[in-house]
């Protein structure tokens, strides 16, 4: 494991002289935009570790993406590396369905203090829920970025992150009421303590979200890249290339589904991702928007 093979996989090429906000930024744009958030190893009879070796060994060595428990574990190992101090939290995904916190931390993401501001750094939640950069920590504040305007709630020790966004314009009429398609202007994404989390806390859920009938993992097959203009995501065979904010103010959603011959073309030309084992993609009903 080692930085240089970690930046040329995001295109990160530095210079960077101190562990300062500047290049914590950089390096997280780069990462989201480089390195997908998926889930692809479940429905390719893969094992998802917690492991660094082996997590370095899929996502940068061998041109793959990963969830949370992957990619921010990694970048949690990159900002050490690079002189930061990193702290890795747990969160509970907020379920837009039944309007209730998940039971379970299973996001995993991380904070970093930059001369005495704390941010949070999190680079694989995927789809347009996806930050750009790290949040800074602080409670009301709207926080723009391209894919809409973010903020973080403190109420006692329970932070909210939530998003504003724009209404989207779906250009292929057969997906108008998709239940991939996000109507809510604001929603709330995940929520989090400030209590520190080690790899061990995890590992239980880890299990659970690749194995259990009832997770969502198991029930789709999901594969999501930030873009310049926006986000790429592949849910089972429902390709969408979204764009943000036209100039019309909507989020323009161009969404297909393609046949089981053109999934592996489909991630390697749009995604950069290729796959050692075959895929069986899954859309399975479940409550999950892009």
């Amino acid at each position: 494991m080692n930085l240089e093979e970690y930046f040329k996989r995001i295109g990160f090429y530095g210079p960077f002289s101190k562990p300062d906000l500047e290049t914590l930024n950089q390096v997280h744009k780069h990462h989201v935009m480089s390195i997908p958030f998926e889930n692809l190893s479940i429905h390719c009879g893969e094992k998802i570790t917690m492991d660094h070796e082996l997590i370095f060994n899929k996502i940068v060595r061998s041109n793959r993406g990963g969830w949370c428990c992957e990619n921010n574990l990694l970048f949690a190992w990159v900002l050490k590396e690079m002189g930061y101090n990193p702290i890795t939290l747990g969160s509970r995904v907020y379920n837009n369905t039944i309007n209730q916190f998940g039971p379970i931390d299973s996001h995993l993401i991380n904070k970093v203090v930059i001369d005495g501001t704390a941010y949070i750094a999190d680079v694989s939640f995927g789809v347009s829920s996806q930050i750009w950069h790290p949040l800074e920590l602080v409670s009301g504040k709207d926080q723009p970025q391209s894919p809409g305007v973010f903020r973080l709630i403190q109420d006692g020790d329970l932070w909210t992150l939530e998003k504003t966004g724009r209404k989207p314009l779906v250009l292929n009429e057969a997906f108008t009421n998709s239940p991939l398609v996000d109507k809510s202007p604001t929603k709330k994404i995940y929520g989090f303590t400030l209590v520190p989390r080690g790899v061990d806390h995890f590992l239980e859920t880890s299990h659970y979200l690749q194995t259990d009938p009832k997770s969502l993992f198991t029930n789709k097959s999901i594969c999501s890249l930030q873009t310049a203009t926006g986000f790429r995501a592949l849910i089972g065979w429902t390709f969408s290339e979204v764009t943000y904010n036209n100039q019309d103010g909507f989020d323009v959603l161009d969404m297909k589904d393609i046949s089981d011959d053109d999934v592996d073309k489909v991630l390697k030309e749009m995604f950069n991702v290729l796959l050692a084992n075959k895929l069986v993609p899954i859309n399975n009903k479940a409550g999950y928007t892009i």
